[in-house]
């Protein structure tokens, strides 16, 4: 048993599943390739890298923790570490601690005003995971916490933060809408059978609809992103084909069935890595 305990803490903090990892990722090397027109700060990259990384495993650890008690009923989550038994709550939470603590000491490698954004961010990150008792948009919030890394990018970089930042970080986070409500698609049954919220369960018959209309919005945000940067051809070129994703998502999703809102949730790894393939091919 206890040389199988590291590995449980590795799926804990999902290091098995990278591509959760990318998708809060990308938008913080969106923000960081615009913010330093295609230049990044190598200290800044670096810790940005890693720092969304760590915060990514940290907001896996709350999640199971304050889930602890709803994923033995779910079928997708009943394996997990705390809810099979193999790992305890309160290791769990020292687990959190650790990785936060990791967290903090990466962001004082960069400037103040970055290490002040850094704690409303882990709080975002903190709390996120109880939002689904409360409220019925934990997706949005979900979006809010994880896109923080875009203003504190910019931040680090040019210790500031452009309107840019904002209309970038407004799109993150319908971004996050779209992909976790996808997610929760997945487990919508289940989360109805134990009084958990989501969008999913909110947007009811008009999910599809409204995801695509969430969709056309962050494109629409995307697009002014780069008139406002005055982008070139490149950076158009990757929106039509993350628009292609997208049409390929909703037709993913028309069904309802699980397994296919669940490709169309991991799918948008695709989306996230060709507007930053466009952003890179833009600044060469």
């Amino acid at each position: 048993m206890f040389t199988e305990r590291p590995r449980y803490y590795w799926i804990l903090a999902r290091f098995d599943r990278p591509i959760g990892t990318l998708i809060l990722l990308y938008p913080a090397l969106w923000a960081l390739w615009i913010a330093s027109q295609g230049r990044p700060n190598f200290l800044v990259l670096t810790v940005i890298i890693f720092g969304v990384i760590v915060m990514r495993a940290a907001g896996c650890v709350i999640n199971d923790y304050a889930d602890r008690d709803f994923d033995p009923h779910v079928e997708r989550t009943k394996q997990r570490p705390i809810a099979a038994g193999n790992i305890t709550p309160k290791a769990a939470l020292i687990f959190f601690a650790a990785l936060c603590l990791l967290a903090f000491g990466l962001v004082l490698l960069l400037n103040t005003f970055t290490i002040l954004l850094s704690f409303v961010g882990a709080f975002l990150a903190a709390s996120y995971p109880f939002m689904k008792r409360y409220t019925h948009l934990p997706q949005a919030y979900l979006g809010i916490a994880f896109g923080w890394a875009v203003p504190m990018s910019f931040a680090a970089q040019l210790n500031e933060i452009p309107t840019i930042a904002w209309v970038l970080y407004l799109a993150v986070i319908l971004w996050a809408m779209v992909y976790d409500t996808m997610y929760a698609m997945v487990d919508k049954d289940d989360d109805l059978k134990i009084g958990v919220k989501s969008t999913a369960i909110l947007f009811g018959n008009y999910d599809r609809h409204i995801i695509g209309a969430l969709q056309i919005l962050i494109l629409l945000l995307l697009v002014a992103v780069g008139q406002m940067q005055n982008f070139g051809g490149f950076y158009y070129l990757s929106l039509i084909v993350a628009a292609g994703f997208s049409i390929y998502q909703q037709k993913l999703i028309f069904h309802r069935e699980k397994s296919a809102c669940f490709k169309a949730f991991l799918n948008n790894n695709w989306f996230g890595l060709i507007i930053f393939v466009g952003l890179i091919l833009n600044y060469f």
